[in-house]
């Protein structure tokens, strides 16, 4: 990393750090998110993680980077957003997040929730012919466990609109939207980016929400074009 400042990789929701597991970009930092609401979890992070460092986030990792760079820019040097919402929560999602909570409170695993969601995590094809990929998000799942899934699900209903915060954020920012996604759509990140002072959008095809399992190749490649600050690579 440039200064050797680190690069810090926030996952989604049920993920673990098996989420960045195959995606070649040198040593990271990856917490997880543990706490139920989404200033703590900034704080937390602001108390454990270095003075200054890259910060990468994805779905609800990429909601607490938006709000990571928001109360503490200074911290920030590079910014990429994944797969992610600038949006508050909907109706709809509070009452989503909700019966999921009343699932694990009745006994249901983190595993159990993950495979409901399968087909809005992977494309049609990986869910199909690659079983590998389908597993190490099941893993993912029994890594998180019920505890922090709950937790995780708490902190969904207290985020925010993000998007005044993004028009101030200052360092050199990526967005990337995976075109088969189905929870984080690409017309989000088209919103995301030019809010974004000089950000720039990368799409990659043929992936659904879980990118970075599904092409972490592409992701590797689209990291170090944006540490490096190089043109972009081919999707």
């Amino acid at each position: 990393m440039p200064d050797g400042e680190p690069l810090v990789l926030l996952p989604g929701m049920n993920c673990s750090f098996r989420l960045w597991a195959d995606v070649d970009c040198g040593p990271a930092l990856t917490p997880g998110l543990t706490e139920p609401g989404l200033s703590a979890q900034v704080d937390r992070l602001l108390d454990e993680l270095p003075p200054r460092f890259s910060l990468a986030g994805l779905s609800l990792g990429g909601i607490v980077a938006m709000a990571l760079v928001r109360t503490a820019p200074e911290r920030v040097s590079r910014l990429c957003l994944l797969s992610t919402s600038p949006y508050g929560p909907t109706e709809q999602q509070l009452d989503d997040w909700g019966r999921q909570r009343d699932r694990l409170a009745a006994g249901t695993t983190a595993r159990e929730i993950q495979r409901d969601l399968l087909p809005l995590l992977l494309s049609g094809q990986t869910l199909a012919q690659r079983p590998d990929v389908v597993d190490t998000v099941l893993i993912m799942a029994d890594e998180t466990g019920e505890t922090d899934l709950d937790a995780q699900l708490a902190l969904q209903t207290t985020r925010i609109d993000e998007r005044p915060g993004l028009r101030t954020v200052s360092c050199p920012t990526l967005v990337v939207a995976a075109r088969e996604d189905r929870l984080c759509p690409v017309d989000r990140h088209r919103e995301i980016a030019s809010l974004l002072p000089g950000a720039e959008l990368q799409i990659l095809e043929q992936t659904a929400h879980l990118s970075p399992v599904e092409r972490p190749d592409a992701v590797a490649a689209a990291f170090t074009a944006w540490i490096s600050g190089s043109p972009r690579p081919p999707h």
